[in-house]
């Protein structure tokens, strides 16, 4: 009985493959000079179990990182922009800071936790 190798290298195209099953799949890595944040990391999780298939293309295509980048930055761009006008709104402003930190701290983190159900519901898992 035949036996193939597990691992094979082409010389061709530089890559390396795997033997999984009946099939050899390339030894993709994941490479990006920036770190990702929150919702980046979230996306990422979120394409693998959810959207297989476009996790594959982004990867194959080498758009994954971009895609990952981009939403991560859109997320903390509307945050960092909707928390001030979202507490301005309801009142919350330094006088209440000064006046019942409690009361201010538990209101902030009401507003950021509004906003991030929104960037979770409409950016990062569309």
């Amino acid at each position: 009985m035949n036996t193939f190798p597990t691992k094979i290298h082409d010389y061709k195209n530089g890559l390396d493959y795997t033997l999984v099953g009946d099939y050899y799949l390339p030894d993709l890595e994941i490479e990006s000079s920036q770190p990702l944040g929150k919702f980046g990391r979230a996306r990422m999780k979120y394409l693998k179990e959810h959207r297989p298939g476009l996790y594959s293309q982004l990867l194959l295509s080498g758009k994954l990182y971009d895609d990952l980048h981009e939403v991560d930055a859109e997320a903390q761009r509307l945050l960092d922009e909707m928390i001030p006008k979202m507490a301005a709104e309801a009142g919350v402003n330094e006088d209440l800071k000064a006046a019942d930190p409690i009361r201010w701290a538990d209101m902030m983190n009401t507003i950021k936790a509004q906003i991030e159900e929104i960037i979770w519901s409409d950016i990062v898992f569309p």
